[in-house]
């Protein structure tokens, strides 16, 4: 069950709609996604651990990072504030600050249960964790990534990964090696095994009729770049929900082996 309904939500100068789907292999979901309007606040979490501890991971750090923002997000003035501290360079340092901050503590969060259910560092349940946070009255929002579910951007009509894999297969390209590569699906950094994380967060400028798509690997692992850039072809605020049911059929027509999420947002 996700945790937001699948229905347009109101986001600061954007709308947004989010589906999830079990495929047709796996007998359960381990996928989530939120997201909150009030906050600007939208993710994807892809959950591993098996016996359904993978769904409660995904779930559980989703839910923590809201609830850190949720508790702390007021401590972030706005630009256009009085308040705002004119010796920050950049208005989103704050807010990025407050995006590892709440990282850290969905990671802590899954880290002590894995913990109490005795499975050692580096082992029990765990989660990817992608999103983005669009603070009202900021110009910007901030983008996150932990493990290799994906944001894209659609711009003047091409679809752009703005995230980094973080698996052991990307580290391997990185390093320049092109031969007997790792499988692309193993993980070198996810919310709950390990103590810290080192989450990928910066800053993003949204253009008016900007499109950005969270997706979960068992659409992108699954479906061709150009297919999804097609498929996101005429997408616009009215047409989210079809748009998200057309990448989640298409990553069945592809077998749909895995769960696949999709959440997609237009900003006006």
């Amino acid at each position: 069950m996700p945790l937001s309904a699948s229905h347009l939500y109101h986001l600061p100068a954007a709308v947004a709609l989010g589906l999830t789907d079990v495929g047709l292999v796996r007998t359960g979901n381990e996928d989530n996604f939120l997201i909150d309007a009030d906050l600007g606040l939208a993710m994807v979490a892809d959950g591993m651990g098996g016996h359904q501890s993978g769904e409660v991971a995904s779930a559980g750090a989703l839910t923590a990072v809201r609830d850190y923002l949720r508790a702390h997000g007021a401590e972030l003035p706005r630009e256009d504030s009085d308040d705002a501290d004119a010796t920050w360079s950049d208005p989103s340092m704050r807010a990025v600050g407050l995006i590892y901050n709440a990282l850290d503590a969905a990671n802590q969060h899954l880290y002590q249960l894995n913990l109490q259910r005795g499975s050692p560092d580096g082992g029990g349940m765990g989660t990817t964790l992608c999103g983005f946070w669009h603070p009202p009255g900021h110009a910007a929002l901030v983008l996150f990534n932990v493990g290799d579910s994906r944001l894209y951007r659609r711009r003047d009509g091409r679809l752009e990964q703005l995230t980094r894999d973080q698996t052991l297969y990307q580290q391997a390209l990185d390093a320049g090696m092109f031969e007997h590569l790792p499988a692309r699906n193993l993980l070198a950094q996810a919310v709950g095994p390990s103590p810290a994380i080192m989450p990928e967060v910066r800053s993003l400028p949204v253009p008016p009729g900007t499109l950005l798509m969270l997706c979960s690997d068992g659409l992108y692992g699954a479906v061709p770049h150009g297919e999804m850039e097609q498929a996101l072809a005429g997408t616009d605020a009215s047409t989210l929900e079809n748009a998200c049911a057309r990448l989640i059929a298409l990553a069945k027509d592809y077998g749909g082996r895995d769960n696949i999420t999709v959440l997609l947002t237009q900003y006006a």
